[in-house]
């Protein structure tokens, strides 16, 4: 009996969500469990190497469902991922806004007396590390968000729906953690809200380029981590980390999540889908 996958493209998007997940589930747990068992001594690595094949496998995983679902060739083009010209300049673009913002974040802070910076001999391959680590964490998670994900709800959604759902997924998603964790760090979830807006904002205020939002959420997380990593900052615990940042990440404080609010309006009023 054949089946019609072609069909899957008509049922409403939580299903097709949901039937995508299983599908990359199924691909990927016979390659993870024997990975796990094998690399049980070393838990980092064995982190690592599973995600990464996970991330791998929902690469492929990406044209197979457009063929099969949809009968697209091009669903990376849909998704704004596309080898041109403009899309390079946005992610570039993206990608020193992003850098700019947290240094700028941070020099602010450091005016105010909140934080001292330090020097670091190796400030040059923590910038280098920094790049490489955050051009692979936001390849990988705005292909999912901004890419997959939001597609699929904007085939049934609103444009304002889409976005509202997404970036809510978004923080939720990073936001699986005990419930003692999740209950100290609570301040990250709305700030995280603010970004995952303010990532569909700039996507959209730029025709749909997915570069932007690559570059943009790159450049926030390799600010961070030349800042982190590097330990070129010192708090001097003046004010509560809710103001700063809890563990240190701007997302967790005030201050951040005010800056992000400033990113996610100057987006959003550039873009004009709703």
């Amino acid at each position: 009996m054949k089946i019609n996958l072609h069909r899957i493209a008509t049922y409403p998007a939580p299903f097709r969500l949901g039937i995508f997940i299983l599908g990359l589930l199924l691909l990927w747990l016979p390659l993870a469990v024997p990975l796990f068992w094998l690399l049980r001594d070393n838990p980092n690595l064995s982190t690592i190497v599973t995600m990464g094949a996970l991330a791998i496998e929902f690469l492929i995983f990406i044209p197979v469902w457009g063929k099969w679902v949809y009968r697209e060739s091009q669903l990376f083009a849909r998704y704004g991922l596309s080898w041109e010209r403009g899309n390079a300049i946005a992610l570039l673009n993206g990608l020193a806004i992003g850098l700019i913002f947290v240094l700028g974040l941070f020099v602010i802070m450091g005016s105010l007396g909140w934080l001292e910076f330090q020097p670091n001999s190796r400030l040059w391959r923590v910038v280098a590390e920094g790049l490489l680590s955050a051009s692979a964490i936001a390849l990988g998670e705005e292909i999912f968000f901004r890419g997959w994900l939001l597609d699929e709800l904007e085939r049934d959604y609103s444009p304002k729906i889409a976005l509202w759902v997404n970036a809510s997924l978004f923080a939720i998603l990073h936001f699986l953690k005990p419930i003692a964790e999740a209950i100290r760090t609570f301040p990250q979830f709305p700030g995280l809200i603010i970004l995952g807006l303010a990532l569909v904002w700039a996507k959209r205020s730029h025709r749909n380029r997915l570069g932007i939002s690559i570059g943009l959420h790159g450049g926030l997380v390799w600010g961070y981590y030349i800042l982190n990593v590097g330990q070129l900052v010192k708090y001097n615990n003046v004010v509560s980390p809710w103001i700063t940042g809890v563990d240190g990440n701007p997302v967790g404080g005030a201050m951040g999540i005010l800056g992000l609010s400033l990113l996610a309006v100057w987006m959003g009023r550039r873009d004009r889908s709703g």
